[in-house]
């Protein structure tokens, strides 16, 4: 509970921020934010905090968000992320009407205004490699060294940098760097580069240029341009900060916007580094950016999150100052929480072994009435098929049952659920020993609300079998088998869960013969499902979206006791 107090008091550092700038009068009155995704991979749900925060601020305030990808390396971008980033958003539930665009919109200005430092003596053309001026920067107790280059002419470097963008030069033969201070304490203003060479093809202008803004100069002068009031950030921005303010320093304009900076979200169990990700990408460690085990917005998609569920995480989280890490049952409890009162519940035998009820009537089958939701009566209720042969859990059945086990055992009754009470009276194998078949006897006098007042411990779920819909039943586990992706290990790739996924040939009720891409359901004592994208009415595939138990609430019930 104080954890949770915590997070909500310091969720409004930002909101208090803006609200002191409105009236002061620092800020214009109509709060500008944006979402500037970068176009070279799938969003994570790190981002779908960034993208809650945004847009979440601006609707606050009465404001508008902007949609602006960064594209500023055409080396890693692609239609393929922008489409992607795209859909994200407005699965997400957020909207940025006609205000989409690209930092590649600005590339023109942004070259003019490098120009405009030049010709101030803020800017020169440097010769040395990325690896030289890596070396002469410095370090925390060392300044760096000034670049043999640094006192150029205005008229020579606006020269070489009109040669750089017309081509003249090779990749890493000459950057454009600022001229700050190579003392400085804070080595992000040691001379930073604000352009190199790339001679790439760039998904949106082609050929035109083969210079490209670094992203601490596209990024300010994009959210002048575009009006931002507050350009908020996660804390490993905040050393570029005085970097973002000095490029501005220049730009002619009433307001200058003010960067923020929140922590980012690291969640336990997730691979939270879009590098990352796509090396489990590229290296078919996944099937691709929207497998479900992956922490991206398709991959939870996939998985059947709903944004209702992430929306209502990122809203748990809160929006903190310093960086910590939130365990994954908070994220579970969420979609528990959200798909609680909405899901249908169904009956699915993920490991089945036939049962055969000897008293009961050959080619006969009866219909016994169901919930659809017992905490949702709205719901209504459903008609499921019963009859001689049905299906159960393997894992309900003990042969020589442990202590405590009040599932199906030789000798004992249990009841089916919705049906009748069955007793377990022979196990018929096969040659190697397994299982073939149960035979069970029933008492027709204790079907489901009849009456019957004798009490077992056991209820099992079951289906039918002539009636029997197979499935693709899918269980996934956490990709890293650690809870940081560092955990022990230089190479976070060690850390990969080999057992992440889990694949049963499974049973349903009748009513999966009907079910869509997208579908969710609660699995009888077993989880939260949904019907995978790929299903079809010939191959159908369930997802597990997360088993029934609460860890979280747990935890939560524990701390709020030991603080009693």
């Amino acid at each position: 509970m104080e954890e949770s107090k915590m997070q909500t008091e310091s969720a409004n550092f930002i909101e208090q921020a803006i609200k002191e700038d409105l009236a002061a009068g620092n800020c214009p009155k109509k709060i500008h934010t944006r979402f500037p995704p970068e176009p070279n991979g799938y969003l994570h749900i790190g981002h779908a905090k960034s993208i809650c925060l945004n847009f979440g601020i601006a609707n606050e305030f009465g404001g508008i968000t902007n949609l602006r990808f960064d594209d500023t390396n055409p080396t890693k971008e692609d239609t393929e992320y922008v489409d992607s980033i795209k859909e994200d958003v407005k699965w997400l539930g957020f909207t940025w009407d006609d205000r989409q665009f690209y930092a590649s919109n600005y590339f023109d200005r942004l070259y003019e205004y490098a120009k405009l430092l030049i010709q101030k003596g803020r800017a020169y053309v440097d010769d040395q490699s990325m690896e030289q001026i890596k070396e002469s920067r410095g370090d925390f107790s060392k300044p760096g060294t000034n670049s043999p280059y640094r006192d150029r002419s205005v008229e020579e470097n606006l020269q070489l940098f009109e040669d750089m963008k017309a081509g003249k030069y090779q990749d890493g033969e000459k950057v454009l760097r600022a001229k700050i201070d190579m003392a400085d304490p804070n080595i992000v203003m040691r001379d930073p580069v604000l352009y190199r060479i790339m001679h790439a093809t760039h998904h949106r202008t082609g050929d035109t240029w083969c210079i490209y803004p670094m992203y601490d100069f596209a990024h300010p002068v994009s959210d002048a341009i575009e009006g931002i009031t507050h350009s908020l950030c996660t804390l490993e921005f905040e050393v570029h900060r005085p970097l973002y303010n000095w490029v501005l320093e220049e730009w002619p304009a009433d307001y200058k916007p003010r960067q923020i900076e929140f922590a980012r979200l690291n969640i336990t169990n997730m691979v939270m580094s879009k590098r990352k990700l796509r090396q489990l990408v590229e290296a078919q460690i996944v099937d691709g950016w929207d497998d479900p085990r992956m922490p991206t917005i398709s991959g939870l998609r996939r998985r059947g999150y709903t944004p209702e569920a992430i929306r209502d995480f990122c809203q748990r989280i809160g929006i903190a100052k310093a960086d910590s890490v939130v365990d994954v049952a908070l994220l579970e409890s969420c979609i528990r929480d959200d798909l609680k009162m909405k899901a249908p519940r169904s009956m699915v035998v993920i490991d089945p072994v036939k049962v055969v009820i000897t008293n009961y009537p050959e080619g006969q089958t009866e219909m016994v009435t169901l919930e659809n939701n017992q905490e949702n009566e709205s719901m209504g209720t459903r008609q499921v098929p019963f009859g001689r042969e049905i299906y159960i859990e393997q894992n309900d059945f003990m042969e020589v049952p442990v202590r405590k086990f009040f599932r199906m055992t030789p000798g004992k009754e249990v009841r089916l659920k919705g049906a009748y009470i069955v007793m377990c009276n022979e196990v018929i194998k096969n040659e190697d020993g397994t299982i073939k078949e149960i035979h069970c006897t029933y008492d027709p006098e204790t079907h489901s609300g009849s009456g019957c007042t004798r009490k077992v411990k056991g209820t099992l779920h079951w289906v039918e079998a002539s009636q029997a819909v197979p499935m693709e039943v899918r269980e996934y586990d956490y990709l890293l088998q650690t809870e940081d992706d560092q955990a022990g290990s230089k190479d976070f790739m060690e850390q990969i869960n080999p057992h992440s996924l889990t694949i049963h040939q499974s049973l349903g009720e009748p009513l999966f013969s009907q079910t869509k891409p997208g579908d969710h359901y609660q699995f009888l004592r077993q989880g939260y499902f949904v019907t995978d994208t790929t299903s079809k009415p010939e191959h159908i595939v369930m997802n597990r979206i997360v088993g029934l138990r609460d860890t979280w609430a747990k935890k939560q019930k524990k701390a709020q006791e030991a603080k009693a």
